[in-house]
């Protein structure tokens, strides 16, 4: 099993190079080419949710993506410091509007799930993580 982390800074400009890494390291790990744009498009929704998240919440901790690649899948997980209230808003982070923020949120993790068959979401007081799976194919064996 092999393991790439990235930790980056939760400013929007670094999403973009996250979301390059991802997909290099999909494509190297099996992931089906046809995917890769989806792979690429979940990791920056899931990054940009999470620097939005350590935004709002003045977290300066770096947002974390680990790259996982395990036999016949890759996963990828976006990980988040910033406090996360329970579903009925009687606790965590203050906000400006907490209506449009959970809404925000709500659709951001629509999207990744329209985007990732295998997705897992786990959230609370200490953070939340996104994990998402995808299958990969073995590379083709080369005639001797």
């Amino acid at each position: 099993m092999a393991t790439v982390e990235l930790r980056f800074s939760a400013l929007p400009e670094h999403v973009r190079t996250a979301r390059l890494v991802a997909a290099a390291v999909a494509r190297r790990a099996g992931v089906d080419e046809a995917v890769l744009d989806e792979v690429r498009l979940a990791v920056g929704e899931a990054c940009s949710r999470a620097v939005g998240l350590h935004q709002s919440s003045g977290i300066t901790a770096p947002v974390q993506v680990m790259l996982i690649e395990e036999e016949k899948q890759f996963s990828i997980e976006v990980g988040d410091e910033a406090p996360h209230a329970p579903r009925d808003g009687s606790a965590g982070a203050a906000a400006e509007d907490p209506d449009i923020e959970a809404e925000e949120d709500e659709m951001g993790l629509a999207v990744i799930s329209g985007l990732v068959d295998d997705v897992e979401v786990t959230a609370g007081e200490d953070g939340g993580r996104i994990r998402m799976t995808w299958p990969t194919t073995p590379p083709a064996a080369v005639p001797a």
